[in-house]
């Protein structure tokens, strides 16, 4: 691994966030951010972008790790309480820095969540309507159709599911 191979410890790790260790006589910043890139990672350095990694990782957290899904309901408010700082300020940052709306951004989030509900079998479409705070399986259907290209039925038919990993959920279309 990576940081194996340079004598750097993890001392901790989470989706779009490591803290490292290492010796900086040997490795100095410049070095170890140049690994970082090598390996398709980077240094977050300006406010702004570790707002929006925060907001990532918030978004991850409420949609994909939260045990009440439910809470999905009050999204923006989840946000700006993590944030301390304003919807509006949230999404014009985030806007700024990645290719999509944060709203854009959490309706993706929502997809993928959709999908992993849909691939365990242990609820109706109903239920994970519900449960993703949609109003109508319709509405569901609808967008689940505009952003994956296909039918929740097509979607179940599939033998390869066509998940996205998260980190790449800010690339485009």
């Amino acid at each position: 691994m990576l940081f194996e191979q340079h004598d750097i410890k993890i001392l901790e790790i989470k989706p779009g966030f490591v803290k490292i260790e290492f010796e900086e006589e040997q490795l100095g910043q410049d070095r170890i951010e140049q690994l970082l890139q090598e390996n398709g990672m980077s240094v977050i350095k300006s406010r702004e972008e570790q707002i929006v990694e925060k907001i990532k990782q918030s978004v991850t957290e409420l949609i994909h790790e939260s045990g009440n899904i439910n809470s999905i309901l009050r999204k923006s408010d989840y946000l700006v309480e993590k944030l301390a700082m304003s919807y509006q300020q949230m999404s014009k940052i985030f806007s700024k820095h990645e290719k999509m709306t944060l709203e854009r951004y959490i309706i993706k989030n929502k997809i993928e969540k959709i999908k992993e509900l849909i691939d365990s079998e242990e609820f109706s479409l109903s239920e994970i309507a519900y449960m993703m705070d949609y109003s109508s399986v319709q509405y569901l259907s609808n967008q689940f159709k505009k952003e994956t290209g296909m039918t929740v039925s097509e979607y179940k038919k599939m033998r390869i599911k066509n998940k996205h990993n998260i980190d790449e959920l800010t690339g485009e279309k």
